[in-house]
């Protein structure tokens, strides 16, 4: 988890470039954001989130593999925190609930509960 300028706690993510897709996207964003590789395996929710008054982003969010990092974890200028956490940790944590519904998502899958996950 990473945390921004609002105090917020946020997946690594950001936007496409022209001609890019929404995974490669996803795959470089975050190894700007957190030097960390990953690989995108299941496309879990597209939610929309008003970031300010009259402004709004699109989320898409992924489950994802860590395949490895060059250097262990590193926050870009971007986020003020980088954080590994409980999935069970974050029902208090200050971010939008559609992160925490994602988070969660992907953890039924890894567990193995895919179809309760969706």
């Amino acid at each position: 988890m990473l945390k921004n300028e609002r105090e917020e706690w946020e997946l690594p993510g950001g936007r496409l470039e022209k001609g890019e897709d929404p995974e490669n996207c996803l795959i470089r964003e975050i190894e700007e954001e957190t030097r960390l590789y990953i690989q995108s395996e299941k496309l879990l929710d597209c939610w929309r989130y008003e970031i300010l008054p009259q402004k709004e982003v699109l989320i898409i969010t992924y489950g994802c593999n860590l395949i490895g990092s060059g250097i262990g974890l590193q926050i870009s200028s971007e986020h003020k925190d980088a954080r590994w956490v409980d999935v069970k940790k974050i029902v208090s944590w200050p971010m939008p609930q559609g992160y925490r519904d994602s988070i969660w998502a992907w953890a039924e899958v890894l567990r193995g509960n895919y179809d309760a996950a969706f």
